[in-house]
Parts: C-alpha cells; structure tokens; sequence
C-alpha cells in the first residue's frame, strides 16, 4: 500500500486549530532510551521534513524527549513551522535513560515552558500539556501555574496527559482543557472512561503507543486476517481500528524511519466496515482483560 495523506484521516479543530487527525509522535526522533542523539540525525530530519508532504500537520513532543533533543531536531527540520501545529509538553525530569521522574513546581513548569520557547525558536506554544500531575505538589498550583503562563500569552492552548476524568474536571477550573493525552490501542482500553469524557466534552483524545496490538498482531489472528484481506500491515489495520473509534481521536505513531512513516500515513486511507470494526473491537476488548 502507497503512503496517502493524512487528510484522509479526517479533520479535529483543536482549540481554534484545524489539524488533520493522523499526527506524529516525536519521541523515536531520539536515541536509544528516549536518551541522547539519534543514532541516524540525517534519517531522523529526513522523516520530520517528509510530514507536510504527507500531509501531517499535528506533531506531538516534550523537553524531556532527549532531553531537548526533539524539540531542537523539529526546529531544525522545519521552523517556521508554516500550517503546522507543534505541540509540547513539560513536567518531567531525566536523570538518566527510560528514567522518568514528574516535577510539577510551578517555577520549574515555567522554566519548563520557556526552554520550549526557546528551542522551538517560537513566542508562544501552540499547545502545551503537562506530561504528568507531580503527586508531590498540589494539583492546583500546578494549574494555577499553567493558567497564569497562558495568561501571560507564552501558551495558546493547554492540554493533559495521563489523567482522570475527575482530574480534567479540576484543571476546567483554571483553563480550558484543549486535549488528553492518555496511553490508548487496540488492547489497551483503561482509558475508556476518559475517551467517552473527551468524545462528549469534544476535547481532542492524543492515544499514545497507538500501534500495540499485542496476541492480536500474531498470525493467524482476526487482526492479521482482515490486514491480509487489505493488503494491509496488523499495525496499519490497528491505527486504522483507532482512528474509527472516535472523531475526536488523534493517533500520533512515532518513528524516525521515512517508510515507516509513510506506512503509518498509509492506514489512513484504509476504511474498516462495520463488521470489521466491531470484530476487532470485540476482540480486542478480550485481550485487554
């Protein structure tokens, strides 16, 4: 299957930014451990310079992805930035590779928030989340910290990542929630509540490590049957699976691989029917158990 365009995956206005739904996570960008430089920079800039010719204009990262190194690669690659929506996040710290620790101080969020700035060589952040609520500091002032940097006009739109419905509540009272970034796939459904919060609150639903299929992606499965049917990959049908399950999802599968990429733009053209759809579903909900 040819890679297609991402508008095929339909269209979300996050905020007040129209976006096409397949984005890209920028966190494979790094190297091994989401820890230092990537082993191939020029493959790494490459797959970034390839997302507006695909039609991906929604890019997913945060500082702690390298740490800066994301961030510093995507501006290189394509500052200004022209129609695209680049979208960070803050609040956690690298002591060290696959070692991550939340720090929610509100005069770290904005040290946080202003070596984004910096890195992305821009003057406000299109959408900035916070990557983790620090169960040490009050959720509140780490709120009341966001809602004054938006204030401030250094942020356009506020997103969160790996909450709670009643935690999307709490932080409704200082800013608008413009997005939720929780871990979400085809087997991996504890976010369900949240989803249908988002789905009803048309907030936009960001499901990380979108491609897992886990026993699903085996041969022979219903998953690796219906990819065959397609001419389709079990990871493509499985994005696919995700994007059909709410218009309000914004899958952002990451790599630093320009086929890889183009296969993962690919799935946006593919069309599940009904049947298709719920088999997976079913199945998938199964395996989740």
């Amino acid at each position: 299957m040819s890679a297609s365009n991402a508008s095929a995956s339909g269209q979300f206005i996050l905020g007040d930014i129209t976006i096409n739904r397949l984005g890209f996570g920028a966190m494979r960008l790094t190297g091994k451990g989401i820890w230092g430089e990537p082993a191939d920079r020029a493959a790494s800039l490459a797959t970034l310079r390839r997302l507006p010719e695909l039609g991906v204009n929604f890019i997913d990262t945060a500082d702690s992805y390298g740490p800066a190194v994301s961030e510093n690669l995507i501006a290189e690659a394509l500052y200004p930035y022209d129609g695209l929506l680049i979208a960070t996040k803050g609040g956690l710290t690298r002591p060290g590779p696959d070692i991550w620790a939340p720090l929610g101080r509100p005069e770290y969020l904005r040290e946080c928030v202003m070596m984004s700035l910096r890195r992305l060589k821009i003057e406000r952040i299109d959408l900035w989340q916070l990557h983790r609520i620090d169960p040490k500091v009050p959720r509140d002032e780490q709120f009341a910290a966001i809602r004054d940097m938006q204030k401030e006009g250094l942020i356009r739109h506020v997103g969160l990542s790996e909450v709670g419905v009643e935690d999307i509540g709490a932080a409704q009272k200082f800013f608008h929630v413009a997005s939720v970034q929780n871990r979400y796939n085809l087997v991996d459904r504890a976010s369900e509540d949240v989803l249908e919060h988002c789905a009803k609150a048309g907030i936009g639903f960001i499901p990380w490590f979108p491609l897992a299929a886990g026993e699903l992606a085996k041969p022979g499965s219903i998953l690796d049957s219906i990819a065959k049917r397609k001419g389709a990959t079990p990871s493509q049908i499985a994005l696919a699976w995700v994007l059909k399950r709410s218009p309000v999802m914004l899958p952002i599968p990451g790599t630093s691989s320009v086929k890889h990429l183009e296969e993962n733009v690919a799935a946006a053209g593919i069309v599940l029917s009904g049947d298709e759809f719920r088999t997976l579903d079913e199945h998938g909900e199964a395996a989740a158990k």
